[in-house]
């Protein structure tokens, strides 16, 4: 093996142990069904007051954590704006978290996709590593209580959300 091969080999290996430990210090413990969701106050992405899930005690709430550099998010803004459309009226909310994104690209997402649910800002990523999230997009169902009843981790689809979700919030 050539000294170039081997500084690719050994490249490669680094690569893979940094994203392995990316993975792994995300948390042992990712939330899940019962555990409380962090209610830390986020600028809200319109420029009125800010705001936090606290906001919607008392509702269902659907969590959705994206950014608009993210292809599946965009797939999947279209289910959600409409189940939000649907359901809005159950004491019910979709609270969009757009993260590691900056303003003005989440309010071009946003108009192109016609979200009229609210929408808050996690510039920094760090309400998304409360959230315990591996990546975006990823929903959380949080009950009137403010604790996680649902999670997925990957794209929501308008069946996943008529078959998962609409069942829980009392709209199935």
């Amino acid at each position: 093996m050539s000294a170039r091969s081997f500084a690719i080999f050994i490249a490669v290996l680094a690569l893979i142990g940094l994203l392995g430990f990316g993975v792994l210090s995300k948390g042992d413990d990712p939330l899940a069904a019962g555990d409380a969701v962090p209610d830390t106050e986020l600028a809200s992405l319109d420029g009125e007051a800010p705001g936090s899930i606290d906001d919607y005690r008392g509702n269902w709430v659907l969590i959705n954590v994206w950014a608009s550099w993210c292809d599946p998010c965009r797939e999947e803004a279209p289910a959600l704006e409409r189940f939000y459309r649907d359901h809005r009226d159950d004491d019910f909310t979709v609270l969009g978290i757009d993260t590691q994104d900056g303003s003005e690209s989440a309010l071009e997402f946003i108009d192109e996709f016609g979200l009229t649910y609210p929408q808050l800002h996690d510039g920094s990523g760090d309400y998304a590593d409360e959230l315990k999230t591996t990546g975006v997009p990823e929903n959380f169902l949080v009950d009137p209580d403010g604790n996680v009843a649902l999670v997925e981790r990957q794209p929501v689809t308008a069946e996943s959300l008529d078959e998962k979700f609409a069942p829980l919030i009392g709209a199935g």
